[in-house]
């Protein structure tokens, strides 16, 4: 008899089961409190009954615990000082979607040296997870993967589904049997049908495979989720101006959805252009100041210093700087936080 499969496999290892993590390392009262009181908050605004902003800040992708924590240390001070008009979560992103190829996120190698020390990777993500909530600061991530939820989605008060995924039905499915608010994005090329077919198939019950915290195959029914919303990213053209806004709003009404969207100031819409986001930022801000309610969130990507730098083998990183997409430094961010801020009351004050 001829082997006819795992051809092309290198080699299987053992995956640890979800519920051992969890076991390991519990989310603690404190945790529980925090992720439960954001998602409360999120879907509050979805609903119509929190006129604040939701902003998603933080780095474009976490490879540093300490310095993911540096920067939380400082988010979380700000986060307290505007929490009136803003409901601020750190961007937590440890999957990275590469177009071709590419160091892929902190738990598919978080050694950064091509080990793939998966089983690592998911501990020290949660680990980071449980860190940040434990200071009082939500936080929020791309859920890409389909399996890997199991091990931290408890810890999750807001999800993203991203451009190349949201087309996926298995995400779409995914979603709807998630216990927090998610985003879809826009197409890659800037298709707002996209998400907008993806907000409707994730509105409804689904029954799909998938693998339990016991790491056992199961089926599983959904209840469907509701407290969902779309993401401007722009695509071919950038799509946060007011046009775009309209245009996306409008599709959302016909489609029978809530006509509210967040928008990502970076991606597509700053052409990849880091310091670009400010200007987007300020463009937003004056959308909101003009009473704008449609308008729930931006994502901003902000490390602790500007820019982006390669990852070498054997050659040091710089401290506190991106290794996948350009980010603005936290002093660039905190400005636009201030700005959002003063259009919220802006808007209030209409």
């Amino acid at each position: 008899m001829q082997n006819l499969e795992d051809l092309r496999i290198g080699a299987i290892r053992a995956l640890i089961s979800p519920q051992l993590l969890l076991e390991k390392l519990p989310a603690s009262a404190t945790a529980q409190e925090v992720v439960l009181q954001a998602r409360s908050e999120i879907t509050s605004l979805l609903h119509g009954q929190d006129n604040r902003l939701l902003c998603i800040v933080g780095p474009c992708s976490i490879h540093s615990h300490d310095q993911a924590m540096e920067y939380a240390r400082l988010l979380y001070t700000e986060a307290k000082r505007l929490a009136d008009d803003l409901i601020v979560l750190m961007r937590v992103y440890f999957e990275k979607p590469r177009t071709t190829v590419g160091w892929k996120g902190y738990i598919n190698d978080p050694h950064l040296d091509g080990s793939f020390a998966i089983n690592d990777g998911l501990e020290l993500a949660r680990q980071l997870l449980l860190d940040i909530l434990n200071l009082g600061l939500p936080v929020g991530t791309e859920f890409l993967d389909l399996l890997s939820p199991q091990f931290f989605s408890d810890l999750v008060s807001w999800g993203a589904i991203g451009a190349r995924t949201t087309e996926s039905q298995s995400h779409r499915q995914l979603v709807s049997g998630l216990s927090c608010p998610v985003g879809f994005k826009n197409g890659t090329e800037g298709s707002i049908k996209v998400a907008v077919d993806a907000l409707l198939a994730a509105q409804v019950s689904h029954a799909f495979i998938g693998m339990t915290k016991f790491g056992q195959s199961a089926i599983f029914e959904t209840l469907a989720n509701q407290d969902c919303h779309i993401i401007l990213r722009g695509g071919k053209t950038p799509n946060y101006g007011a046009d775009s806004v309209n245009a996306a709003a409008s599709l959302l009404q016909k489609s029978g959805l809530r006509p509210q969207l967040m928008i990502d100031v970076s991606h597509a819409n700053s052409d990849k252009q880091h310091q670009r986001q400010i200007e987007v930022v300020a463009n937003v801000a004056q959308q909101i100041s003009g009473g704008d309610s449609r308008i729930i969130g931006v994502m901003i990507e902000s490390h602790l210093y500007e820019g982006r730098q390669e990852l070498v083998p054997g050659q040091p990183l710089q401290h506190g700087v991106s290794i996948t997409d350009p980010c603005i430094s936290f002093p660039q961010t905190l400005p636009l936080l201030d700005l959002l801020a003063q259009a919220v009351r802006n808007r209030r004050a209409k």
